[in-house]
């Protein structure tokens, strides 16, 4: 890539430089003296310095001005050694703030009125109006050149910004679902663990059922694991969706069994007419209520708690409550942790509103409210 800009530097020096000797050629019929040696050696050095014009714009735009002056206090036709000037001047405009480039314009102006001045019967009212009209065109077309550059970089440094922001919100996302499925079940578990390890020998039937909660459970925590890993890899290969559905509302009763197999009491109310949801929707009440469950099940295991599902015409409602029975004091939270705020953030993704917070009779309560519409916008997490 460091080569090219060379490569082409050096083509165009290259066709400058054969155009004005070719051009020279015809001096003579156009009352200019013919090229001698030192006229096409001046041709060169007006010409071939373009091969620089990317590294050092200044530096050839002042060689090739400093080389056409030479040019022209020669004696020989002003019109032959004009491309390259015009190239300079262009390149210094295209690489440079107008502070530099317009100075260089000017003095493409000022070698031009000098070549006007110098060379017998040549009509200064034309050559004026060429020396401004020429180098304000050639200035202009390169500061455009220049602006287009710096909003395509800017651009560029636009959506590097907005993909890294994709990529964290990505991640946060995915931790938000670990969180979700690896704090839940091994919630379970482990209330699991300790319900069979106290009544091992004295309720050898209780405990063989929390071992198959604590069987079941592990199942299905590896299953969504999986089902996420799939996710992942899917996205990397680009192959297509996983073979795994998300979890829905349809799966809230396994989950309320679940959570009632480790101790805790728990009823599930269905109320209006159940129908099909975005899955985005499903995915985000269902994870809302099994981190609440997780909640119940860390900070107030005797609590007896209602899970409340409602399916209104243009939204979708879910609560989970408990009476506050069984709180261990030392184990709630302030509210800001990662399971808390991945509910509002899921609310706020979808366009809901959450309240999370103790209830004036007692107890906790989570509620939830998500619009079913497809016109629905966000509207932030309206969080208590």
């Amino acid at each position: 890539m460091r080569i090219r800009p060379l490569v082409a530097d050096t083509s165009i020096a290259v066709a400058l430089t054969t155009v004005a000797v070719l051009l020279g050629q015809e001096s003579t019929r156009q009352g200019w003296p013919e090229l001698d040696a030192w006229g096409y050696v001046l041709v060169a050095l007006v010409n071939v310095p373009i091969a620089a014009r990317s590294k050092a714009p200044l530096t050839v735009l002042l060689a090739v001005h400093l080389a056409w002056i030479v040019y022209v206090t020669a004696g020989y036709w002003p019109v032959v050694n004009t491309f390259g000037p015009m190239l300079a001047v262009y390149t210094v405009a295209a690489l440079r703030p107008p502070r530099t480039s317009l100075p260089c314009a000017a003095l493409m102006s000022a070698v031009w009125i000098y070549s006007g001045m110098v060379s017998e019967g040549a009509a200064m009212a034309s050559v004026v109006g060429q020396a401004i009209g020429f180098p304000v065109v050639i200035w202009r077309f390169g500061h455009v050149a220049r602006r287009s550059a710096e909003l395509a970089r800017q651009l560029k440094r636009e959506q590097d910004e907005r993909a890294r922001r994709e990529v964290a919100e990505e991640r946060g996302r995915i931790a938000r679902e670990l969180h979700d499925v690896v704090a839940h079940h091994m919630s379970v578990i482990s209330v699991q663990a300790g319900l069979a390890k106290f009544v091992f020998a004295s309720d050898p039937a209780t405990a063989h059922a929390a071992l198959s909660t604590i069987s079941g459970t592990s199942g299905e925590a590896l299953e969504e694991l999986r089902r996420m890993l799939r996710v992942l890899r899917a996205r990397e290969e680009d192959d297509g969706a996983p073979d795994a559905p998300m979890p829905g509302l349809a799966r809230l009763g396994e989950m309320v069994e679940r959570v009632r197999a480790g101790g805790v009491d728990v009823e599930l109310r269905v109320a209006g007419t159940p129908r099909q949801l975005a899955p985005g929707v499903e995915l985000c009440a269902y994870r809302v209520v099994q981190e609440a469950l997780t909640n119940v099940l860390k900070h107030a295991h005797g609590a007896a708690t209602v899970v409340e599902l409602r399916y209104r015409p243009h939204h979708v409602t879910v609560s989970v409550t408990d009476d506050g029975e069984g709180v261990i004091p030392d184990r709630v939270g302030t509210g800001s942790g990662h399971g808390l705020i991945g509910m509002r953030e899921r609310a706020k993704l979808y366009g809901g509103t959450i309240s999370i917070g103790p209830r004036s009779e007692g107890g906790f309560a989570v509620r939830l409210t998500l619009p079913t519409s497809a016109q629905a916008a966000p509207q932030g997490d309206g969080a208590t």
